[in-house]
């Protein structure tokens, strides 16, 4: 479904400035204060929400992770990791990691923005960095992270009626779930929120 606006005349109103990293505890921390450690605790890490200029439109770069992860073994995610002392700031973070995990390059993205922080019940404290990146771009793997490079389209993405919530049972409390099928693929809890901040933050951003 093609969204009823255009994602890239609205992205410079939709997004966080790359001047300055978003402040706070994170859009989901109510929900999962419960489960997380002290503040002070959480680790930091990036992202990368890499927008593909494809031929045949827009495309966002995820990846399957391999099994023998420690965190989020197997899972649909973005390129990205934990923030290292040598990292100047979340982006150049996320910009490392992508380059580490697919071979994307700094010459083929364009880092846009910030979308919200985000928390996971893993302990990091994410920041999520929208880029674009160029259509010359091809996934080269490091198979000790990553199984598989999957491009969806942003227009699937976008489209309200292709995520679905999903109610569970944990740790004691009724918690919700976000999920997006896509050719078999299962995208789901953190990169499936994410996905719908960054949808809500466009339709915000008229």
């Amino acid at each position: 479904m093609i969204p009823p606006f255009d994602p890239f005349e609205r992205l410079p109103r939709a997004l966080h400035p790359l001047a300055q990293a978003p402040s706070g505890p994170g859009w989901n921390h109510a929900e999962l204060a419960d489960l997380l450690p002290q503040a002070a605790d959480l680790r930091p890490a990036a992202v990368l929400v890499a927008l593909i200029d494809r031929a045949d439109g827009p495309r966002v770069l995820l990846t399957r992770r391999t099994e023998a992860l420690r965190h989020h073994a197997g899972q649909i995610s973005f390129p990205g990791g934990s923030i290292d002392p040598g990292d100047a700031d979340p982006i150049a973070a996320a910009l490392r990691e992508a380059d580490e995990e697919v071979g994307l390059g700094r010459g083929l993205s364009v880092p846009l923005g910030y979308l919200d922080p985000f928390v996971t019940i893993t302990g990091f404290h994410v920041f999520p960095v929208v880029a674009t990146v160029s259509r010359d771009y091809v996934p080269r793997l490091d198979p000790t992270e990553v199984a598989e490079a999957i491009e969806v389209p942003l227009g699937f993405l976008l489209d309200p009626g292709n995520v679905h919530e999903l109610e569970v049972d944990w740790q004691g409390r009724r918690r919700s779930l976000l999920e997006y099928r896509y050719q078999g693929h299962r995208i789901w809890g953190a990169t499936a929120a994410m996905l719908v901040n960054f949808r809500r933050r466009l339709e915000q951003a008229t």
